[in-house]
């Protein structure tokens, strides 16, 4: 019975660093009283996926992006086009995303944002798994260079 409850643990060890990462964000401008575009690369290791930001079932855990962002305003988050997969541990197929793929945020600068240098703090939450397991829920954190002129 225990080694049952072990192996799962055991197979974690072995995935080494976070099986996904952030590219930096390029720096952005924008003028007060404007809006910019970020786009956001997550890259995935081979063989992982995650839900998308719309799983395919209530209970799965979706990947979602979240912003710091003041004094800029978050006018939106587009995710990319999930496509749908057949899984082992499923009966039927679910939304997720493989591979590379990008987030992109639309985000306004109030006309009476302060001019300057800002440093945007962005999350990613989501759920890494393979075709037979699930990592536990993970968060990466990266950040978002912005000048306001």
């Amino acid at each position: 019975m225990w080694l049952g409850l072990l192996c799962p643990l055991s197979s974690w060890a072995q995935f080494g660093s976070q099986p996904v990462s952030v590219a930096p964000p390029p720096r952005l401008t924008v003028k007060a009283g404007e809006s910019v575009t970020a786009k956001v690369r997550f890259q995935l290791a081979q063989g992982y996926h995650t839900n998308s930001n719309t799983p395919s079932d209530p209970y799965l855990i979706p990947l979602k992006l979240t912003w710091e962002s003041a004094p800029l305003e978050v006018a939106g988050i587009e995710y990319p086009k999930a496509h749908l997969e057949k899984y082992a541990f499923s009966e039927k197929p679910l939304s997720v995303f493989t591979g590379d793929f990008d987030v992109t945020t639309r985000l306004k600068a109030p006309a009476s944002a302060p001019k300057g240098p800002r440093e945007l703090n962005g999350k990613l939450r989501y759920q890494a798994c393979t075709e037979t397991t699930c990592l536990p829920p993970k968060t990466a954190a990266f950040k978002l260079h912005v000048e306001i002129r």
